[in-house]
């Protein structure tokens, strides 16, 4: 990466050659203006209003304009010489707790480099530091013909530069917020907390610049000779006039946002008297009472075939019982009757 500028950093007496670099990037598309007629190229031409004519880069410098119309150059030797210390160096004034930094403050990111192999020894002493100390350093700096206020923290291992605005440029939100008197109400605090949650968190490196896309695809599209993709209708909007209604349609467009396809579910929603998911559990339970009550009949069946095969070998006992009694009986009535006729043989005899 190209340094845009050339320093070091001053850290008590201790002084670490490094380069300034940019650690953002645009890739916003910018446009040419044309003229519509032909779309020839509308060109800005430099004219000095002294001598009417066209002068080349090489021949403008800066200037001064005072009050009265008076003009003073300005030369970049005279910006390299300012009578400040942070002309060439980055200034470390105090060392503080991050969220003392007020993000309003916070415009352009740097990556300060460590400038040859003398400079990584002192780099690395301060990158540590201020990674033990879980603190940022507040530093000024000259830049553009300037002096600005940074902050120095850790990103990996690198130390990047935000340059600040001072704080009499940061105005004072005076008229912007609501001028009149509202109350909110628990219950609309609990249901805009299940909307946060339900939103959850983000991963930053998966957001991205639709619009510049969509931008791509219609530059695409013309270059081709083709129909530009036509933007979607815009959704019929309206005045809210429940707020409650509105956080719980939220809620719930969230909540089905997240689940998978197809297995979408609607969660119970705070202080509501029934939701989705209890009617449905009631609705399996009556179905499981339901197929309970059809399986009955089966089971009295099974009972009667019972009763019915008891009774069948109760039967089947008795029958076999008065066999066995009617065998007997006959049994003794023929010892009998042997027995009375060998004692007439006898008597006869």
């Amino acid at each position: 990466m190209r340094s845009i500028w050339n320093g070091a950093i001053s850290f008590g007496l201790v002084s670490i050659p490094i380069k300034l670099v940019n650690a953002t990037e645009s890739h916003a598309i910018s446009f040419r203006q044309i003229h519509t007629e032909d779309n020839g190229r509308i060109r800005y031409r430099k004219v000095c209003e002294v001598e009417d004519r066209e002068v080349s880069q090489s021949e403008i410098g800066k200037a001064y304009e005072d009050a009265d119309g008076t003009i003073v150059p300005i030369t970049d030797e005279d910006l390299s010489h300012l009578p400040i210390p942070t002309a060439r160096t980055i200034e470390i004034v105090a060392f503080v707790p991050a969220d003392k930094i007020d993000p309003l403050q916070m415009g352009s990111a740097y990556y300060l480099a460590a400038s040859g192999a003398p400079a990584a020894k002192p780099y690395t002493l301060l990158r540590e530091a201020l990674k033990r100390s879980n603190k940022v350093a507040i530093a000024k700096f000259a830049l553009r013909g300037r002096e600005r206020l940074g902050m120095l923290r850790v990103v990996g291992d690198a130390i990047a530069m935000h340059a600040l605005l001072w704080p009499d440029e940061v105005r004072a939100p005076e008229g912007v917020a609501p001028d009149v008197d509202v109350k909110i109400r628990d219950k609309e605090l609990d249901l805009a907390d299940a909307l946060m949650d339900t939103l959850g968190e983000v991963e930053m490196a998966d957001l991205h610049d639709e619009y510049r896309e969509a931008l791509e695809e219609v530059i695409a599209a013309k270059a081709a000779g083709e129909t530009p993709p036509q933007a979607p209708e815009p959704a019929k909007g309206g005045k809210v006039l429940d707020l409650m209604a509105a956080l719980e349609n939220s809620v719930r467009a969230a909540r089905e946002s997240r689940e998978p396809s197809g297995a979408a579910e609607v969660r119970s929603l705070p202080d509501r008297r029934s939701t989705p998911k209890e009617t449905g559990t009631k609705k399996s339970t009556s179905t499981a009472r339901k197929t309970t009550v059809k399986k009955t009949p089966a089971r009295k069946s099974t009972s009667k075939s019972t009763e019915t095969a008891k009774k069948s070998t109760a039967r089947s006992s008795t029958a076999r019982s008065s066999t066995a009694k009617a065998s007997t009986a006959k049994s003794g009535t023929g010892k009998k009757t042997a027995a009375k006729k060998t004692a007439a043989r006898k008597r006869s005899a």
